[in-house]
């Protein structure tokens, strides 16, 4: 059997994004042990699940990020890597900026 796949990765939220984390900007985090790979898909929902803390329909929208949340992954535009599919590896940094603003 494959070894389980741990991760330590940084997620930072800015724009108003950090609002709905308790206004705490930098989370530094362990990922659960899992055999397959950690995509996107899956981090948001773990996201969703355990650092989210008020109104989830203002970060997410089904499986994804709402229209108006910009994704980074170690600095680059998360559509160059493949959204919701991209594998995430050990010491990445993603970044989601809001740009909604109001409201």
């Amino acid at each position: 059997a494959a070894a389980a796949i741990c991760l330590v990765c940084s997620f930072h939220f800015r724009g108003g994004a950090e609002l709905l984390f308790d206004g705490v900007k930098k989370h530094q985090v362990t990922l659960p042990c899992q055999p397959e790979p950690w995509d996107i898909r899956n981090l948001l929902k773990w996201i969703k699940q355990n650092l989210l803390k008020e109104r989830p329909e203002l970060f997410m929208q089904g499986d994804s990020v709402r229209p108006g949340i910009l994704v980074l992954i170690n600095d680059a535009d998360w559509e160059l890597m493949g959204e919701l599919d991209y594998k995430l590896q050990d010491q990445d940094n993603v970044l989601f900026i809001s740009t909604l603003h109001g409201g």
